[in-house]
């Protein structure tokens, strides 16, 4: 594939946020801040983003997604999308959850109760003392060294979520289903997730989440444990989301998560993985489709990992495809901490531009401050590549199609870090009728 473009995108080394006292003011007044359960975390979130303030153009991490549709009181009404709520995953034996505008829905979920697993919510916590010393706890240690506002308003001012305790291997994965009722949702939600030792959970996220959306996942793994985490909201849901993943990976765990975006307006992905284990896996991915013929598209994927132990074995994976004036963002960093030997750090950020009006900004970052480690980072930002669709059209492919089967296979690297080969095909046909139903004619 022949690189076209590549922004260099040089940044101060400062990553303080610019304080905006009425606009957080404005911010929280709009919000009805819960009392009860968790009160000493989410007092803790609170001071913290008060001193933190919201962020603006000037703060690093957001000089290329522009937080004003966050910072506002409250969301722009976005029309909800009739029909079914997500063919994805359909066919699979899973225990669904239902969350509406960012609440659970007792009555339109399953049965909370499933061998080797604790379920209850953040509303009504009863049952897990567990999570009193966890939530909001990953969030605040991921603060450092890089400020996440909204983060800390998560922790602060979400009313429900899950709580989430894996003491084994349930037969089934974990659904979680977004569903909207309000055209002007201004979801949030916090789920906690502690997988104990040995123990292995499939958790996946789909549907219409809202308006604007604020989600937070804390994920704790105990030495042995597993995660694999899939998630993939609405297509063309016009929606301004934000979403973060906080996990702490101890010895011989693993995190897989792999996020599917097609199209939105603005939306920001961030992962913030704390390897503390020796031997910990964590691997994170994203394919991300934007059409900006179908409305503005702007979508930022922000990873931070960290090295801590000996061995470990990270992997940041991310593909987007961009067309009529579509932006991609990826912001990633790899740090190494003295002592961490043997790390094998891996990062890549590709852009697919399907025209000269899209644009990539990528800002990947390596810092090691150890010795004998595997760490490599690369970007490229790139179009088709013409004598691969020659080639399909000299065997009888047609224009559109070629485009489909050379967009799928850019796109594939990502989708190998989804380990389940009946998850990684439901996704890829979802890809495939998504690209064919936009071809030209």
């Amino acid at each position: 594939m022949s690189d076209i473009a590549v922004k260099d995108m040089q940044v101060p080394q400062v990553s303080g946020t610019a304080k905006a006292p009425d606009a957080l003011d404005q911010r929280l007044a709009a919000l009805d801040l819960p009392t009860g359960a968790f009160a000493a975390a989410r007092a803790d979130a609170l001071a913290r983003l008060r001193a933190m303030g919201l962020p603006g153009p000037r703060d690093e991490y957001w000089r290329y997604t522009d937080p004003r549709p966050f910072n506002a009181p409250e969301p722009a009404a976005v029309a909800r999308v009739d029909g079914p709520d997500s063919p994805l995953f359909a066919s699979r034996d899973k225990l669904t959850l239902v969350f509406v505008d960012g609440v659970f829905d007792a009555a339109a979920s399953d049965d909370l109760a499933l061998d080797g697993i604790e379920i209850t919510t953040l509303a009504n916590p009863s049952g897990a003392e567990w999570a009193e010393g966890l939530f909001g706890s990953l969030e605040a240690a991921g603060q450092s060294p890089v400020r996440r506002p909204f983060a800390a308003l998560n922790t602060a001012a979400a009313r429900d979520g899950l709580l989430i305790r894996v003491t084994g291997k349930p037969a089934k994965p974990v659904h979680v289903l977004h569903r909207r009722a309000s055209d002007k949702a201004d979801a949030m939600w916090h789920h906690v997730v502690r997988v104990e030792e040995g123990a292995e959970l499939t958790l996946l996220e789909t549907g219409s989440v809202g308006a604007r959306s604020n989600g937070v996942l804390e994920v704790d793994l105990a030495p042995g444990a597993t995660l694999h985490h899939i998630t993939a909201k609405r297509a063309n849901d016009a929606k301004v989301g934000l979403s973060h993943l906080f996990a702490r990976v101890a010895s011989d765990a693993v995190l897989k998560s792999f996020a599917l975006a097609v199209n939105g307006t603005t939306m920001r992905q961030e992962s913030v993985i704390d390897m503390v284990g020796d031997d910990a896996v964590a691997h994170v991915a994203a394919a991300v489709l934007g059409d900006g013929d179908e409305g503005p598209f702007h979508h930022d994927d922000t990873v931070f990992v960290t090295h801590g132990a000996l061995r470990g074995e990270s992997r940041q994976v991310f593909k987007k495809v961009l067309k009529n004036g579509a932006t991609g963002v990826f912001q990633g960093k790899i740090l190494v901490k003295p002592g961490a030997q043997k790390t094998d750090g891996y990062q890549i950020s590709q852009a697919l531009l399907l025209d000269e009006a899209s644009q990539f900004l990528a800002k990947p970052e390596l810092e090691i401050y150890a010795d004998d480690v595997k760490c490599s980072h690369g970007s490229t930002t790139g179009a088709i590549d013409e004598d691969a669709l020659f080639y399909l059209r000299s065997r009888g492919v047609p224009h559109d199609r070629a485009i489909v089967f050379l967009v799928l296979s850019f796109l594939a690297d990502a989708l190998q870090e989804v380990e389940d080969e009946g998850l990684r095909d439901e996704i890829n046909e979802r890809l495939d009728a998504w690209l064919t139903g936009r071809s030209r004619a």
